[in-house]
């Protein structure tokens, strides 16, 4: 949520951060109304508190009864008011805080305009797509011919878009995700391994509520999601904390499965496990000073660049369009490997620095070390990475003409000393 004082002092710029996402910024003027709507009341209510405490001091000092009774009367009636007045004072907040909840941040400047994919700058690229002496295969064809994927199954136990990984497939994926976490705690990031459930003020903290409310899954019975990523529940580690600046930066790493009802097209994305509804990621998670911000965001993408490297996996890097910038953020960096049998770019990551825009829903602050009112801190994100997309393309990368996969070699010690999957 961003700061309302920029909706009272500033409206026309958050308006352009609006248009320059290629969104309506009516919401804008609503705040606006609702704001003045909130205060106005705020004043009624405190100008008849105020009357009511010089009305109760009246009545104490007056000695005649029927005058006395008079001005208790008087005083119960602008009590009513003021009860009144409060309940619409409420009904004012909640209706700003649910407009204020859709307004996104506020895109820096250096975000390129634009709302597609096509619109995203490339920074740099890494490595050189592979190139074969035979056609390579996709990993829909490649992972049930080594029976490390299985698709009929995984639509049997749970329907269109989950499959199963066996044998090697299991291993590996798990050795994935074991060299990903290894490899953060040596960056400098503390492993956490948090709840895959969640309550509803935790997703609404990190931002998810209101606008994804239709892709999250939901228990039926009580106030609980399942986990949409990690970034989720590393949010609510602090929230409703007071944190001390030298405390910062804390850097937060967790593995979770994420849940998500993704709405696919036909015709694209359909195919294989480029995406689904149940994934595993690790994340990256930063809580750092306003100050640091920007610095911190290009060392997550650094480290996040360190994953794709150890894997030898061809990636590039885009600054991502306002339109394609996830809501919260402020910026946002895409990490795009490469994928032989698919023969496309793929994301594995979007890092983000999302400034205090989740720290203010999750009421998250720190104490200056200098003294002064509290503040909140900065937050950022990451995927380092996102499964299945750096498996499949392990796999397909990887591949020789007989049809086997050759592991990569930082993560053998995961493999029980499997180096090659083949067909059995």
């Amino acid at each position: 949520m961003i700061d309302i004082n920029l909706i009272r002092e500033t409206p026309e710029l958050v308006r352009a951060g609006m248009r320059k996402r290629g969104m309506d910024s009516s919401p804008v003027d609503e705040a606006v109304r609702l704001d003045e709507q909130w205060r106005a009341a705020l004043v009624e209510v405190e100008t008849l508190k105020a009357e009511r405490n010089k009305g109760s001091k009246e009545v104490g000092q007056t000695k005649d009864p029927a005058e006395r009774q008079k001005k208790i009367d008087a005083m119960k009636a602008v009590g009513d008011q003021i009860a009144a007045l409060e309940a619409k004072v409420r009904e004012h907040e909640d209706a700003l805080n649910a407009v204020m909840s859709v307004i996104p941040n506020i895109p820096q400047d250096r975000v390129p305009e634009g709302v597609r994919d096509e619109d995203n700058i490339e920074i740099r690229r890494w490595g050189e797509p592979p190139k074969f002496d035979f056609e390579p295969k996709t990993h829909w064809d490649l992972g049930p011919e080594l029976g490390i994927i299985d698709f009929e199954r995984g639509a049997k136990i749970s329907g269109s878009r989950f499959y199963v990984l066996s044998g090697a497939g299991a291993r590996l994926q798990r050795a994935i995700i074991a060299w990903f976490l290894d490899l953060h705690i040596r960056q400098g990031y503390t492993e956490h391994y948090t709840p895959f459930v969640v309550k509803e003020e935790t997703v609404y903290g990190a931002g998810q509520l209101p606008k994804f409310r239709d892709n999250l899954y939901k228990d039926h019975e009580e106030d609980l999601y399942l986990l949409p990523t990690s970034e989720v529940s590393l949010t609510g580690l602090h929230m409703d904390e007071i944190l001390e600046e030298n405390q910062l930066p804390l850097y937060y790493t967790a593995y979770s499965p994420c849940f998500r009802r993704e709405k696919m097209s036909a015709g694209r994305d359909v195919r294989g496990i480029k995406r689904g509804h149940q994934f595993d990621k690790v994340e990256m998670y930063k809580y750092c000073t306003p100050e640091t911000s920007d610095e911190e965001l290009e060392k997550m993408v650094n480290d996040a660049e360190e994953t794709c490297k150890g894997l030898n996996l061809p990636y590039r890097v885009l600054l991502k369009c306002a339109g394609d910038t996830s809501e919260a953020a402020m910026v946002s960096y895409d990490i795009e490997i490469w994928g032989a049998g698919v023969n496309e770019w793929l994301e594995v990551s979007s890092i983000s620095n999302v400034g205090d825009f989740q720290a203010r829903r999750a009421r998250i602050r720190y104490r200056p070390e200098g003294g002064g009112a509290l503040r909140f801190p900065h937050t950022l994100n990451g995927s380092g990475l996102g499964m299945p997309r750096v498996f499949l393309s392990v796999i397909e990368n990887n591949q020789r003409a007989d049809g086997s996969v050759v592991i990569p070699e930082v993560l053998h010690p995961w493999m029980g000393g499997l180096t090659v999957i083949e067909k059995r």
